[in-house]
């Protein structure tokens, strides 16, 4: 695993976090630069995480490191790290990176569980984003979005799905069995009507469709 935030406090601590949950770090760094010259060091480390906002500019570069990694080294998922909830980051980092990749507020970190859960999810090629990144995401008007037809509890699901729950953390998360999940789903994808078989994750493009309503 390699880390790379430009806040050395936060920086130590994670390796600190990561080594006593089992993690090994091989790379811990301060800007975009180093991170993909430790990438292409260590092509086959399963995660890397990374703040949004690093030197020089402070503006993307990490996202523009994450997206470039997930580009060249499929096998890696990269978690990014924000202090805000920055919709046109997340949304890019989605839209363009697909699986694999994940989007958590800095204060998740804390929650540990939370934060080691989304790391392993990322490191597995499945997506983790925070439920209040999703929850800003997935503010639209119902007069203008496509996705109105879905049922409250179908949104439930989407949301949980935006979020990178596989089926059955899904149906523990809202109290219902997983084929209750499955046929939600299931009628997810019927009212988007995606394809059954179009080359892509129908649930990465039931997401897309949501994101982008």
């Amino acid at each position: 695993m390699i880390l790379a935030d430009d806040s050395t406090l936060l920086r130590e601590g994670l390796v600190r976090l990561l080594a006593e949950e089992g993690h090994e770090v091989v790379a811990a760094v301060g800007d975009a630069t180093a991170l993909l010259a430790e990438v292409e060091r260590h092509p086959d480390v399963d995660a890397v995480v990374v703040d949004v906002r690093m030197p020089p500019t402070h503006t993307d570069e990490g996202l523009r490191a994450a997206l470039r990694i997930r580009a060249q080294h499929t096998g890696i998922g990269v978690l990014v790290l924000s202090q805000y909830v920055e919709k046109r980051y997340a949304t890019e980092l989605l839209t363009g990176a697909g699986e694999g990749i994940g989007y958590l507020l800095k204060d998740r970190v804390v929650e540990v569980d939370e934060f080691l859960d989304a790391l392993e999810r990322v490191a597995a090629n499945r997506t983790a984003f925070d439920p209040e990144v999703v929850r800003q995401l997935l503010v639209r008007s119902t007069h203008t979005d496509p996705l109105g037809k879905l049922t409250p509890r179908e949104r439930d699901v989407l949301d949980a799905m935006a979020q990178g729950h596989a089926n059955t953390a899904i149906a523990e998360r809202l109290h219902v069995s997983r084929s209750a999940v499955e046929k939600h789903i299931n009628a997810i994808f019927d009212k988007l009507e995606l394809p059954g078989s179009s080359g892509y994750s129908r649930r990465v493009l039931a997401v897309l469709r949501y994101l982008g309503s």
